[in-house]
């Protein structure tokens, strides 16, 4: 056999193409960011470090909007690499494959292998796109979409009662890392509702043990569940939260995420599905809720789409499987186009490459615009160098790389912008009662553009009576404070 034969008699097998994706993944999320933690990697490091190496637990050392199990990750990255970006994105990339490869088995399981290559092809290429920010593996949705497929799988090959209570775990798991996996758990328990009453308590008892499960370990560590119900909930909803925009804002950012991106790829092969099915399938309703969850947060940030991907490309996979056999399609073609037309497009992480090998002459002193993820760290790293470790340094507006990277303590719990009720009355408390002995203030533009006026009033105001300017770096004013 020639080798022109044998190219063309070639099959790729799971593994090699699941070790392509991996690689792609890797390729794509170490190589961009300026080599550095992006904003909100920054928050939760600066969370999870406070936790792991000051015994400050999460929100006592920090608040963000996000579960102590994923502030965990960040807390681990740091005790055994110190201050990096490459650990949680590669744990990331690791959870994310295995995430594919348990598409492939429920595609498997369903319609048989060439549909199985399919899904993995549909989904493995998918998240890696820009539109669902693809470079951003290590965030919530990684963890939250493996946990939630796994679920599916379980309760798809294990109809008894064994398989609904085990299912239940992953999926109290993937909730415990992300609350809008609740829209997969709803999706579960209304299948089960079709099999048996007693098959959907079994499903619910496995989702509330594992809950409680995750519940004692965070009373263990210390952490007050209740701040977890405000911090992670209750407090993103309402005046200056993550979700507080107007319709005609909402509208624009779901216009620009479904129908001016790489997400409309989909919608010939959904459209197929549905006139093969002609009917409300699990798949079906899965996308549905997904969908209608990523409304009801309500931020559309583009990495919410991943919660949309799983059931999207298994659908995909399956209409695509059905054409294949009823009209007689060849099976490697249509793999073929797959993958040109869903294959990621690589232009940042190509550009960072070369700056590897090219050095960056770019000045950073007395620069007047927003420092990227680059020019963050340098900042930080400079505040490390002429700071004790037992200053306290606030960085005003959404420092938290600066922050992070400079190791120093914050004074307030508020250490990047939140700009809800409760956040500012205790800001305004913690800067009080905790002095800082060095406060950064942006000098670019985009700090009044998002800070509400009173946070700058009272920083501009704090700075005015208690600090001397010392210089400026890389956007910001440095204010020291007065000898007494």
């Amino acid at each position: 056999m020639n080798l022109k034969q044998s190219i063309k008699n070639w099959s790729p097998g799971v593994l090699q193409i699941i070790v392509l994706l991996t690689l792609l993944q890797l390729f794509i999320t170490l190589l961009t960011n300026g080599f550095a933690l992006s904003a909100d990697e920054a928050m939760w490091h600066y969370i999870g470090r406070n936790w792991f190496r000051h015994g400050l637990v999460p929100y006592s050392g920090g608040v963000d909007n996000k579960s102590p199990l994923f502030f965990a990750v960040f807390g681990l990255s740091d005790l055994f690499f110190g201050v990096n970006y490459w650990f949680p994105r590669v744990l990331g990339t690791l959870c994310q494959s295995a995430g594919i490869y348990y598409i492939y088995k429920i595609a498997y399981h369903i319609a048989g292998k060439q549909a199985a290559m399919l899904a993995i092809s549909f989904y493995g290429l998918s998240v890696l796109w820009h539109c669902a920010d693809g470079k951003y593996v290590s965030y919530t949705e990684t963890y939250e979409v493996l946990f939630i497929i796994i679920a599916f799988y379980i309760f798809l090959t294990r109809q008894n009662n064994a398989g609904a209570f085990l299912s239940g775990f992953p999926a109290a798991v993937g909730l415990g890392f992300r609350l809008s996996a609740i829209f997969g758990i709803i999706t579960l328990f209304i299948a089960s509702l079709h099999r048996d009453k007693k098959y959907t308590v079994v499903f619910c008892a496995g989702v509330l043990a594992g809950l409680g499960l995750l519940a004692i370990l965070f009373v263990i560590a210390g952490i007050n569940l209740g701040e977890v119900f405000t911090y992670a909930l209750t407090d993103n909803f309402g005046t200056g939260s993550t979700t507080d925009h107007s319709l005609l804002w909402r509208l624009e950012q779901l216009c620009g995420m479904f129908f001016y991106s790489e997400m409309v790829l989909f919608y010939p092969l959904l459209l197929a599905y549905w006139f093969i099915k002609r009917k409300l399938d699990w798949l079906l309703l899965w996308l549905l809720l997904e969908f209608i969850g990523l409304n009801i947060v309500g931020n559309y940030a583009r990495i919410q789409l991943k919660d949309l991907l799983p059931a999207f490309s298994l659908i995909s996979a399956f209409a695509v499987t059905h054409i294949i056999k009823t009209y007689n399609i060849s099976a490697a073609r249509a793999f073929l186009i797959v993958w040109v037309c869903f294959f990621p497009k690589l232009l940042e992480p190509l550009v960072n490459l070369k700056k590897l090998f090219v050095k960056d002459n770019t000045k950073t002193e007395n620069i007047s615009s927003q420092p990227d993820e680059s020019r963050s760290k340098q900042l930080g790293l400079w505040i490390k160098a002429n700071t004790t470790r037992n200053q306290k340094v606030f960085v005003a507006g959404f420092g938290a790389q600066v922050q992070v990277y400079s190791e120093r303590l914050s004074p307030t719990i508020y250490f990047n912008v939140t700009q809800t009720a409760l956040a500012k009355k205790r800001f305004f408390a913690d800067m009080e009662t905790n002095q800082p002995d060095v406060v950064l203030v942006p000098r670019f533009p985009e700090y009044v553009k998002y800070v509400s006026t009173d946070l700058r009033k009272y920083v501009d105001s704090l700075v005015a009576r208690s600090y001397h300017l010392e210089g400026n770096l890389n956007g910001y004013n440095i204010y020291r404070i007065k000898s007494k």
